[in-house]
């Protein structure tokens, strides 16, 4: 399934991020349950990026395609979001091996990790590169 990327957040990092809202992968995708600071596994999901489009597939027919080249990247630099590169992050996914995917209701105004990654706001982990 094709997500527009303005349904889309790419934030770049040491642990990338890919936030999504109103995906169809949302019901599929598991509860996102952290525990003592520890994201999990999405087990059975991968995630493949590349600079013109992210491709995030799970078990069966379930995934998303996303156009990446013009999809939103953010950076942080000083604690203050700043305009990000897809080809960094992309880099930063491939270096980490994956990329945390959280699916929500809809994007945040803010980023504030904690909320995200709280009880019950969002669903899905930690989504590894194919090997």
């Amino acid at each position: 399934m094709l997500l527009s990327p303005e349904k889309t957040l790419f934030v770049r990092g040491v642990t990338p991020a890919l936030l999504l809202s109103e995906a169809s992968v949302h019901g599929l995708l598991p509860t996102l349950a952290v525990t003592d600071g520890a994201v999990p596994l999405c087990g059975g999901w991968s995630i493949v990026p590349r600079l013109t489009m992210c491709v995030v597939d799970g078990p069966g027919e379930a995934g998303v395609v996303v156009p990446a080249l013009v999809a939103p990247v953010v950076d942080v630099a000083d604690g203050v979001l700043v305009p990000g590169d897809m080809g960094d992050w992309c880099a930063d996914t491939e270096r980490a091996g994956g990329a945390l995917v959280l699916s929500l209701d809809e994007l945040p105004e803010t980023l504030d990790w904690a909320h995200l990654t709280g009880p019950g706001v969002a669903r899905g982990g930690f989504v590894a590169c194919p090997v």
